[in-house]
This record gives structure tokens, C-alpha cells and sequence, in this order.
């Protein structure tokens, strides 16, 4: 049986968006709803808090090697130093919503979906590096992971309240997202698909809430494999590491206790399985 290892255990109220900074060969991850961010460096072990502010449902890494933070509000804003420069203060559709999972694509564009509020569902944007913001998908129960197939032709998407994770067809060249279908429907029983990455061989990996799991997936939607977490959410997970071969998964304490969701609850682990990821793509946000 598979014992993931865990690495820090922040005990993180939502912990979510792993990512691998290249430039700097460390991992960062979010506590969204306590507004922290994380980093861990595999070289020396070491793990900190290095922000504490607003919310932030998802990031990007910048190719000049600062952040980009998806934040509540529908705000938008650079982070270098401890400091944020604010590209967008607030998205008026959104001041009761916050952002959640984003994924930059090869251009540098930002797909960023939205929480649902209490008067309508999310949504999913896309921001180009001029600064444009396009709203792309309305009607989300809760806009989830993403990810890219290897010929860059189609995109996953998961909306974890449909518990679906849907393929687009995707446009290189102009950002432009058609052809919605569902590519994997998971059963009521299994939990909720939340993050997902995609590795080297096209295989999709996707976190469960409330599954107690990470599941590898065929190209085809096929079940590969399933490693068990001694935490009930399951949040997300990404590749690192200097040949992109750990794999690093977030989990959620939200409002219970160990005892109710798990020894694990609120960490990061890493499993080593002998399986490469692919580099994530930097956002290439105009500053």
C-alpha cells in the first residue's frame, strides 16, 4: 500500500493550489479562507509562511518569477517581496465571491473560475496578457481544476458541485474554449473532483473532497489507479522537484476536527511514484 509522505502540516483550514516555482525549486500552496501562503523548499527541508492578507483562491507564477494572486473580491494582484501591486481591485460581479483554482495556459492567459454566492453559481474568466478579462462559462456550482492535454488541443475543467470534469476544445491561438462534453462523471459516493494536474504521459490526476483519495485517469477517463489519504478532502495536487517526479497534494481541515476529517487533514504530503510531470506555464500578465 502507498503511504504518502507528509511534509508540512500547517493544519490549513482549505489547503489548495500546490505549484512548483521553476526559478526558484520550491513549492508554494494557499490556506485560501485564513489568507496564507506557504512554501517549502525539498532542497533543505525547510517550510514557511511567507504571506498573510486578503484570500487567495488560486496563482500563477509570473516569468519574471513574482506571483500572480486570484483573491477575494474578484481582485487581482502581483506579489513580490511581501508586497502586492494590484492590477484589479475588485470585479464588481464578484465582491461577494472570491477566486479558486487557476491554470495559465502557453500563451500566458489566466483561466480563473469564481466561488458560487448566495444569489447565483460561478463562473470561469480568462485574462489575457494585456490585461483584458473575458468571461468565459456561467452557471458553475464551483469552478475547480484545469488542465491541458498533451497536444494542447483540448482542456479539462471540473466543476465539483456537477462532480464532472468536462473537455473543451481549445484554441492556442486565441484562448477561445468550445465543444463543452463531460469527460468524467464520479459517482455521489466517491466524493467531490476538486485540483488536477496532468502528467507526462497524459494521464489526469484528480484530488477528491470528501473521497479521501487521489485518482490517476487514462487519457480516456479509464480509473488507473487510487492512493488512499488519511484525510477526508482531498484539495489538489501538482508535479515538482527538479525533474518534476514528486507529486504534492493538499488537503482541507475545514470545520471539523482530526478525529473527524483525518490525521492528515489541513497538510501537504508528497508521493514519489516514479512518474514525471510536465511544467506548469507561466502567466504572462503585462505589468
Amino acid at each position: 500500500m502507498i503511504q504518502p509522505e507528509l511534509i508540512a502540516d500547517y493544519q490549513c483550514h482549505i489547503g489548495e493550489n500546490p505549484l512548483w516555482h521553476p526559478l526558484e525549486q520550491r513549492l508554494y500552496w494557499t490556506d485560501i479562507t485564513r489568507g496564507k501562503l506557504f512554501r517549502y523548499d525539498p532542497a533543505t527541508g525547510k517550510h514557511e509562511q511567507c504571506y498573510s492578507g486578503p484570500p487567495v483562491g488560486g496563482f500563477t507564477v509570473q516569468a519574471d518569477g513574482t506571483l500572480l494572486l486570484f483573491m477575494a473580491r474578484g481582485a487581482i494582484a502581483q506579489w513580490l517581496d511581501g508586497r502586492l501591486n494590484y492590477i484589479i481591485e475588485e470585479i464588481s460581479d464578484e465582491r461577494e465571491s472570491r477566486f479558486n483554482d487557476v491554470i495559465s495556459d502557453p500563451i500566458g492567459r489566466v483561466f480563473c473560475g469564481t466561488m458560487p454566492t448566495p444569489t447565483r453559481p460561478g463562473r470561469l474568466y480568462r485574462l489575457d496578457p494585456n490585461g483584458v478579462l473575458h468571461l468565459l462559462l456561467e452557471g458553475i456550482g464551483v469552478s475547480n481544476g484545469m488542465g491541458f492535454t498533451l497536444d494542447r488541443r483540448h482542456m479539462y475543467y471540473t466543476d465539483s458541485v456537477a462532480r464532472s470534469i468536462y473537455l473543451f476544445d481549445y484554441d492556442e491561438k486565441t484562448g477561445a474554449l468550445t465543444n463543452q462534453r463531460i469527460w468524467l462523471h464520479t459517482p455521489e459516493s466517491a466524493g467531490l473532483p476538486d485540483g488536477m494536474t496532468v502528467d507526462a504521459e497524459g494521464y489526469v490526476w484528480s484530488a477528491r473532497w470528501d473521497g479521501s483519495a487521489l485518482y490517476r485517469y487514462t487519457p480516456d477517463g479509464f480509473e488507473e489507479q487510487r492512493i488512499e489519504f488519511p484525510a477526508r478532502k482531498v484539495s489538489s495536487v501538482a508535479f515538482g522537484g527538479e525533474d518534476l517526479s514528486d507529486l504534492y497534494i493538499t488537503t482541507a481541515l475545514t470545520d471539523g476536527t482530526k478525529a473527524e476529517e483525518g490525521a492528515g487533514a489541513g497538510a501537504l504530503f508528497r508521493l514519489r511514484l516514479g512518474i514525471r510531470g510536465l511544467p506548469e506555464f507561466f502567466s504572462r500578465l503585462r505589468i
